[in-house]
């Protein structure tokens, strides 16, 4: 089973509206490999869809698409979000998905696999696949940087203070991420298979939307259930420093938030 920490309702609503979609240099990556290795669009699925920002992604080149996550939570939020008919959501565990055998020709899962069982998913992933099938599996890294002007360094320094001071909140599982999905690519039982990890991309965001994302990771979410009015308390903080830092007033200010990202591609043709 997976690690369900995203289903709460107030969760889901900041993740719907904070988190980033795939952005310019990922989704580059993610549509050549679509363009060189996928040989069939009857059906993709991405797993662990949360509330659907990159599910639609898929829509322009799939007959069929399916989102699928554990949390109805999230589900209802992806289905009250605008998208086109050929797209649909479910709610089902990551490790029990409801497709046919060798019936799936790409699965997909952004910032998600790492909470999954690993190797009961890769094991379902397997079985979905078509012999010919294909996965993408990308997520952020934890090395983010802070750009504005040249208070660059000092920014990312107020992110790497928040994030440390959230580490005791973090899921074991974080793990995956911190060692850029190194043991997720090495239980993947397929020759076909590459790991990107020089992907960067520059995503412009006001100090307002930044706060919003932070409040949005799984620690802080963790951090806040514990303790809510030292949650209250840190936000507040980082705000102040990022504003102080910054030399500006309004948290309408625009920053960049540069976002390191690991993928892996491959498809099911070849097994070790």
């Amino acid at each position: 089973m997976d690690s369900r920490l995203f289903e709460d309702k107030n969760h889901a609503a900041f993740y719907q509206k904070y988190r980033f979609s795939l952005q310019e240099n990922l989704q580059a990556v993610v549509l050549a490999f679509l363009e060189k290795k996928v040989n069939c669009f009857q059906l993709g699925v991405d797993v662990g869809c949360g509330s659907g920002q990159n599910t639609l992604l898929l829509a322009k080149y799939f007959e069929k698409v399916v989102g699928t996550d554990v949390s109805e939570a999230q589900i209802e939020e992806a289905k009250r979000a605008a998208h086109p008919p050929n797209v649909s959501y479910f709610a089902c565990p990551a490790e029990e998905l409801p497709f046919e055998d060798n019936s799936v020709d790409l699965i997909t899962a952004f910032t998600a696999v790492h909470w999954f069982d690993i190797p009961s998913f890769i094991k379902e992933m397997d079985r979905i696949l078509k012999p010919s099938g294909c996965f993408i599996l990308c997520s952020n890294t934890l090395n983010m940087q802070w750009h504005y002007g040249d208070q660059s360094e000092k920014l990312t320094e107020i992110f790497n203070e928040f994030h440390t001071q959230l580490l005791p909140y973090a899921h074991e599982k974080i793990k995956f991420v911190l060692d850029d999905y190194k043991a997720i690519f090495d239980a993947l039982p397929f020759q076909d298979k590459e790991k990107i990890t020089d992907i960067v991309d520059k995503i412009p965001k006001s100090v307002s939307e930044l706060l919003g994302y932070l409040q949005s990771f799984s620690m802080y979410q963790t951090f806040q259930k514990a303790q809510p009015e030292a949650a209250k308390s840190l936000i507040q903080n980082i705000e102040r420093r990022i504003l102080e830092t910054m030399g500006v007033s309004s948290n309408e200010t625009m920053m960049e938030i540069w976002t390191p990202q690991v993928c892996i591609l491959g498809s099911k043709s070849c097994k070790k």
